[in-house]
């Protein structure tokens, strides 16, 4: 009987050993499938988001001082503590981004971009390649991308200062803001679409130019950031059909005939960025009343009428800095013309913009000019204008009668 009990236990704790060894055996093998697809998932998606294309340009690329770094998604999703929703430092209508630590303790932005279009796969990563090879102080830095997961990811710098928007608009900063620091931001941020327009191996167009997408680091250096509406510039094209692009408020009127996105509308948003600098206001706002609702047509209005010191931002104006506002004023109407050929470069922007900063720093340089001058110079403008004489260097602003043409009341 005793014997039998032993045997039946011998049988029970075989048995339960085996069950246990089946167990862990057909869990590991569940484990091993399952990793195993995840890996072929990300090679689909790798492949899908173009992978192997960019693969072979890193490796014929000669300049290799520029890298572009391929990300793992294992290393992403632990920078992020798997995307953690309390890391999200931005959302927009191309992605949302969150703040990361490497493993090399470097703090990056990483932006889930939406759903790379498949006939686009080669242009998505020409543009990364172009993007990262940018090198200038006042552009956010690509380092990279990541694209094993579905949706591609793209790595930036992170720029630790949030943006000019909220610089200007939330929690009543913007009054404190001085004007010496406005104008440093305005001629850093037009320098840096300058470079995007000229300098950069291929001109790429922002194409959603706005005080949200100029971050601010630590020093209050401006840096353009968002390229997730930028288009490169192929080099026997001058303007890009889109669908429809930009940020209302900010969108070229041109764009409402053409459809069509170039280099000028670069200009006119960063016209309306130098408006918001220097009233403090936002483009558009139904809180404000019906004349007032659009910033650039009350600005262009109040200008005309000689009453731009009355719309500026309070604290902004001093005896010192009359002349500065009234060039910086006179400047961003001509950036706010209606017709595109007739607004500045970005380049001509950031040389009137230097010009005015250098005066500034050592005003005994403009001996020759007063604030009387500036006036003068704007009423030149106006009757030039008005007069239809479009020769003149100084060139004037949009006409009242043609900006009412654009129905803003209703905010369509």
């Amino acid at each position: 009987m005793h014997n039998c009990f032993i045997h039946i236990h011998i049988l029970v704790t075989g048995a339960s050993v085996g069950l246990i060894a089946l167990f862990i055996g057909i869990s590991w093998l569940y484990l091993m499938y399952q990793k195993r697809k995840v890996l072929k998932l990300k090679q689909k998606f790798f492949q899908q988001n173009g992978g192997i294309i960019l693969r072979q340009q890193l490796a014929t690329r000669e300049d290799s001082s520029q890298t572009t770094t391929i990300f793992s998604a294992e290393e992403l999703k632990k920078a992020t503590n798997n995307f953690d929703e309390s890391l999200i430092i931005g959302k927009g209508g191309y992605g949302t981004v969150f703040k990361g630590v490497l493993s090399n303790n470097k703090v990056v932005a990483i932006k889930k971009s939406k759903i790379v279009d498949q006939s686009q796969v080669e242009q998505f990563i020409n543009e990364v390649i172009i993007l990262s090879q940018i090198n200038h102080r006042n552009v956010v830095k690509l380092l990279g991308c990541c694209l094993e997961t579905e949706v591609p990811l793209l790595v930036y710098e992170f720029v630790n200062n949030g943006t000019l928007f909220d610089y200007l608009h939330n929690q009543g900063q913007g009054v404190n803001v001085s004007w010496k620091t406005r104008l440093r931001i305005a001629t850093e941020a037009a320098a840096a679409l300058s470079y995007l327009h000229s300098a950069a191996s291929i001109p790429i167009i922002h194409r959603d130019v706005k005080t949200a997408n100029i971050l601010l680091d630590d020093t209050y250096t401006a840096k353009v950031s968002d390229f997730g509406a930028s288009r490169l510039v192929p080099l026997d094209q001058t303007e890009i059909a889109t669908i429809v692009q930009g940020t209302f408020g900010y969108l070229d009127p041109e764009y409402m005939q053409s459809s069509q996105l170039t280099e000028k509308s670069d200009v006119y948003s960063f016209g309306v960025v130098l408006v918001e600098l220097l009233t403090g206001d936002k483009p558009f706002s139904f809180d404000r009343a019906e004349e007032k609702r659009s910033l650039t047509v009350y600005f262009l209005r109040s200008l005309k009428e000689d009453r731009l010191f009355d719309i500026l931002q309070l604290g902004l104006l001093d005896k010192e800095n009359q002349q500065d506002i009234m060039q910086v004023a006179i400047l961003a109407a001509r950036c706010l013309r209606l017709i595109g050929e007739e607004r500045p470069s970005m380049k001509e922007v950031t040389m009137e913009l230097e010009g005015i900063k250098l005066i500034e720093k050592h005003p005994w340089i403009n001996t020759g000019k007063n604030f009387e001058e500036s006036q003068y110079l704007l009423h030149e403008a106006q009757s030039n204008y008005e007069h239809g004489d479009s020769s003149s260097g100084q060139q004037g602003y949009d006409s009242l009668r043609e900006l009412e043409l654009i129905d803003f009341g209703n905010g369509r």
